[in-house]
């Protein structure tokens, strides 16, 4: 045997000898909201459909869902009150991959990019070019933003302040004072309490998310997708990984998939899902790969964790012979007052449940 054959058949031997560990198998893992999305997945899987047609018709159940305000209609919008969509999938049994990026009026937007794939020659259509191509297709347009979105929006244009204290979007220096919740019920006369005190809530402390979901069958095939509205009150444009081929999502049919939701800045830096695979090729449990993309993230701010509390970012992995992990940065994050631990959504067959991430680096409440 020649040195380079030898040299090919050692680097193949790790992910080899793991993927005979257990035959393939129904699965589908997503981020935390997707539990229905794993459900309906996992349905079109047992009647053999598609892995990538099982991913994004999960999705598409969360893009539609306007009480997630981190995903297709309802997502919260950019600072000028515009939701602005990304999202990319893979097929791996065909090798392909299709992508779009801040596009305005078009909700299932992991379907556009499964047409994207389908019906050209290119990876990713971006802004109106992505709208346009939509509605080449026939795909409706509508409003994004709905009342419930916007008056958070609202809220945070009223929040913000100069040096002096001073809002253009409050009532000026000649009117009465008001506080934040009385200005919005005159704005929303329709809205209750509960309402009110939401929308402030997201003006302080905006949800983050996105939802990634990966898909493997019987026949040993994987998809996958990630479909975001991407960071709240983001600079109009702003992109983040959820579209980019090998940050947001990458599949590798004869090694596993790997996804992200977070803070999308710090995945695109060091490619966090090509990454994961990659560290799966070369025999890494999903587990240890996706830990091992966590502390790269950290390494980027030298540890320092004081700069690393100030966002979140986790990953989801599978590999193709059914092994599985979620990994956050942090082990929870404060949510009303008590602290909440990440988790990540599976759906081995039957009902969809929760589990548990593991995580790099403890949080204090």
């Amino acid at each position: 045997m020649r040195r380079r054959d030898w040299l090919l058949s050692t680097a193949a031997t790790p992910i080899a000898a793991q993927a005979m560990q257990a035959a393939p198998k129904n699965i589908v893992i997503s981020s935390a909201n997707g539990r229905n999305a794993c459900k309906k997945a996992m349905d079109v899987l047992k009647a053999g459909g598609d892995t990538l047609e099982a991913v994004v018709q999960g999705v598409t159940l969360v893009e539609d869902d306007p009480n997630d305000t981190s995903v297709g209609y309802g997502g919260l919008p950019n600072e000028d009150g515009i939701v602005e969509l990304d999202a990319s999938v893979m097929h791996g049994p065909t090798r392909r991959c299709g992508a779009v990026a801040s596009v305005r009026s078009i909700k299932n937007v992991a379907r556009l990019a499964k047409m994207v794939m389908e019906h050209t020659d290119h990876v990713m259509i971006a802004g109106e070019g992505a709208t346009r191509f939509a509605r080449a297709w026939g795909v409706p347009e509508i409003n994004l933003l709905t009342e419930r979105t916007r008056m958070a929006w609202m809220a945070w244009k009223q929040s913000m302040r100069d040096g002096e204290g001073r809002n253009n979007w409050t009532d000026g220096l000649d009117a009465p004072d008001k506080k934040q919740a009385a200005a919005l019920r005159q704005i929303f006369p329709g809205a209750d309490d509960e309402m009110i005190a939401w929308a402030m809530e997201m003006a302080r402390h905006p949800t983050t998310g996105t939802i990634n979901c990966l898909a493997l069958n019987g026949k040993g095939e994987m998809s996958g997708t990630t479909t975001t509205s991407g960071l709240a009150w983001k600079l109009a444009g702003r992109v983040g990984d959820s579209p980019i081929i090998g940050a947001g999502l990458y599949v590798d049919q004869e090694v596993g998939a790997a996804g992200s939701t977070g803070r999308g800045e710090e995945n695109i830096r060091m490619v966090g899902a090509h990454t994961i695979v990659e560290n799966m090729r070369h025999g890494m449990h999903p587990r240890e790969a996706a830990l091992d993309a966590l502390k790269r993230i950290a390494r980027n701010y030298s540890n320092d964790e004081k700069k690393l509390n100030q966002f979140d970012i986790n990953f989801y992995a599978l590999r193709k012979d059914g092994v599985y992990a979620g990994a956050s940065l942090w082990s929870g994050r404060v949510s009303r007052g008590y602290m909440a631990s990440f988790q990540f959504a599976v759906n081995d067959g039957g009902e969809s449940r929760l589990e548990k991430c593991v995580h790099l680096l403890e949080r204090k409440a």
